[in-house]
C-alpha cells in the first residue's frame, strides 16, 4: 500500500452506530467507506463474491459499492460497532448524511476513496489490541452523539486510530484463504430483481428462478445453502424494510404503504410485519415517531435495506 497515501489520508466520518441482532441476513451497497467490529457473535460476510467467516474480534473494511450480503450463524446476537467515512473531506460528500446507495451523484466514486480497495477487507484484531479498539470507538460514538461543535476533528483523530488498528492487524498475520462464494452471480442477480421488483406482488420464486436462467429447486437450494433463508422469506424481508422506511417517513398510511411494498392485502402485511418486527406496525409508527428523524441533534438516520445491519 502506497504510504503517501496511508500519509494523506484525512478522514471524514459521517455516520457511527453499535448494533446488536439476533438474526441477521441482507444484502446492502453503500457509496462510502464502512468499518465493522465484531464485538459478538459470528457471522458470513459475502464480499464481492468472497465468502469470509467473521467472529469476535475481527474487523471488516467495505471500499464504496463492495457488494456484501451477511448472515449471522451463532446462537448469540451479532453485535457491531459500525462507522461510515470518506478517506479525504469534500464539501459536497460531507452534506450527505444517508447510509445505503440513493440518488445518482452518489455513484461517482472519487479514486481516493478506493484507497483501501487493494487491501483484503478482514482482519482479526490482536487481544492487545482490542481494548484501545473498543475504547477509542466507543469515544467516537458519544462524540457523534453528543454533536458538539468541532466534533469532527475528533471524530477524524478517532477514526485514523481505527484504521491504524486495523491496517497494523491485517499486515502482522497471514493471509486467510477464502473461496469464492457459490453461486453468487446467480444470488446476486437474483437480490437485484427482488430490490427493483418488490412492489410487484407476482413476484415469487418461480419468476425469480426464471429471472436467473435456474430451476425453482436450484434457487431455493442456493439460497438456504449461502444465505441460510429461503427466498420467499428474503423477498418478504425486503418488503418490509420498504415499509419501515415509508412508516418513518409518515407520509402514507399503513394501507399505501402496504400496496407500495407488494403485500396482498392490509391483513397480510399486518400479521408479517407484527411476526418480523415484534410489534405492530401502528406501534412501530409511535414508538419511532420522535426519534427516526434525528440522531443526536443534528445527525439524520437512514434505515437500510433487510434488517438493521
Amino acid at each position: 500500500m502506497d504510504m503517501n497515501q496511508i500519509n494523506s489520508l484525512s478522514p471524514f466520518v459521517r455516520f457511527v452506530k453499535i448494533t446488536k441482532a439476533g438474526y441477521l441476513a441482507g444484502e446492502w451497497l453503500d457509496y462510502d467507506n464502512v468499518f465493522t467490529y465484531i464485538e459478538q457473535g459470528e457471522a458470513v460476510f459475502m464480499l464481492g463474491g468472497t465468502t469470509y467467516p467473521i467472529a469476535e474480534g475481527d474487523v471488516v473494511l467495505m471500499h464504496p459499492f463492495m457488494p456484501h450480503v451477511i448472515r449471522t450463524t451463532s446462537e448469540v446476537p451479532l453485535i457491531q460497532y459500525i462507522f461510515h467515512f470518506d478517506c479525504n473531506y469534500d464539501p459536497v460528500r460531507s452534506q450527505w448524511k444517508e447510509i445505503g446507495v440513493g440518488g445518482e451523484p452518489q455513484r461517482h466514486v472519487p479514486d481516493r476513496e478506493m484507497l483501501f480497495a487493494s487491501l483484503s477487507p478482514v482482519a482479526h484484531i490482536r487481544e492487545v489490541d482490542r481494548i484501545q479498539l473498543k475504547k477509542r470507538f466507543l469515544m467516537m460514538h458519544k462524540e457523534y452523539m453528543d454533536n458538539r461543535y468541532l466534533d469532527s476533528l475528533l471524530l477524524k483523530s478517532s477514526a485514523l486510530d481505527l484504521l491504524a488498528i486495523f491496517l497494523r492487524n491485517q499486515t502482522s498475520q497471514p493471509a486467510k484463504e477464502n473461496k469464492a462464494t457459490k453461486g453468487w452471480s446467480i444470488i446476486e442477480k437474483c437480490i437485484n430483481l427482488m430490490q427493483q421488483h418488490f412492489s410487484d406482488p407476482a413476484l415469487d420464486n418461480h419468476k425469480i428462478s426464471e429471472h436467473a436462467g435456474i430451476s425453482t429447486s436450484h434457487l431455493s437450494h442456493l439460497f438456504k445453502e449461502q444465505l441460510g433463508i429461503t427466498v420467499h422469506k428474503y423477498l418478504t424481508y425486503v418488503r418490509i424494510d420498504h415499509t419501515k422506511r415509508k412508516i418513518l417517513e409518515g407520509e402514507d398510511t399503513l394501507t399505501q404503504i402496504a400496496d407500495e411494498a407488494g403485500f396482498s392485502s392490509i391483513h397480510h402485511f399486518s400479521r408479517t410485519f407484527k411476526n418480523m418486527v415484534g410489534m405492530t406496525a401502528s406501534r412501530y409508527m409511535a414508538v419511532h415517531s420522535s426519534s427516526s428523524t434525528t440522531n443526536g441533534q443534528n445527525k439524520p438516520v437512514k434505515t437500510r435495506r433487510i434488517g438493521d445491519k
